[in-house]
């Protein structure tokens, strides 16, 4: 067994065990640096009622809590199944320098948890996506923006 199977292995375990304790949906995940579990997290999404505590998210908060920093340079993320659209999004934004899975969407979808309205919302524009989206005009919503760009000492991500 490779070191990543072993690690998906761990990740599917959280998954299972989150199944059995009833603690949110069945998907877990490991982040890895230099060898050594950062963050460990399951699904807890009907348990905290919070729509984005997927396992990729929680262990991204937590691997970044325990590093003291928002970006996981040099890290791997190990997820029981291929994340979805906002956990890809989160993961694209923590900057792992890679990402492994087990369980595809598709087998996610046959589950019950089919992210496919999502990928084909991305892809309509705002007007036509079943939630409505609509930019509002006469606001300087750009101020922050402007101001932002002025700060020469800023921290950038």
């Amino acid at each position: 067994m490779t070191i990543h199977q072993t690690y998906i292995e761990q990740a599917v375990h959280l998954a299972l065990e989150n199944v059995k304790k009833g603690k949110g949906g069945p998907f877990g995940c490991i982040i890895v640096k230099n060898d050594q579990i950062i963050a460990a997290e399951g699904n807890s999404v009907t348990t905290t009622n919070d729509p984005t505590a997927h396992a990729e998210v929680n262990a991204i908060r937590a691997a970044c809590k325990k590093l003291g920093t928002f970006q996981l340079d040099d890290c791997i993320v190990y997820s029981s199944c291929e994340p979805c659209p906002m956990c890809l999004g989160a993961i694209y934004w923590a900057r792992p320098k890679a990402v492994f899975f087990g369980a595809t969407k598709a087998d996610a979808a046959q589950a019950g948890f089919d992210d496919s309205l999502i990928y084909k919302e991305l892809a309509l524009p705002m007007n036509l996506r079943s939630i409505p989206q609509e930019r509002i005009g006469g606001v300087d919503s750009n101020q922050p923006f402007r101001e932002w760009l002025e700060i020469v000492e800023k921290i950038e991500y």
